[in-house]
């Protein structure tokens, strides 16, 4: 088991991780629905949960361009392995056939 990232504190100016700027939102997003707040504290509510947003969409952009990067990577691995085993096929002599031994010539017809 990976041991867990230690929280951010809010106040110490770090970004938030995915899942707390998430649940943020979500809280912020619930007390705008839920409760009656004067128009200064909604406004405020707007301004953090855009924050929020942005912040989770960064994360999520950067996941995604390294899942895509090590995806692009492991084809690239695949393409050259199967051409490196291609050309190590086509430069591997074929096993040479042996021919029969021509020591018994009564039964054999010549042309030359």
């Amino acid at each position: 088991m990976m041991p867990r990232k230690k929280a951010s504190n809010p106040d110490d100016g770090a970004a938030p991780t995915f899942e707390e700027a998430l649940s943020e939102l979500e809280a912020v997003v619930e007390a705008m629905e839920e409760e009656q707040l004067p128009l200064e504290e909604l406004v405020s509510h707007y301004e953090k949960g855009s924050t929020l947003l942005k912040r989770c969409e960064s994360v999520l952009k950067s996941a995604r361009d390294r899942l895509e990067l090590i995806t692009l990577r492991n084809q690239d691995e695949n393409a050259l392995d199967s051409r490196a085993t291609t050309l190590h096929a086509a430069a591997t002599p074929p096993e040479a056939t042996e021919l029969p031994d021509d020591t018994d010539d009564d039964d054999d017809i010549r042309l030359f």
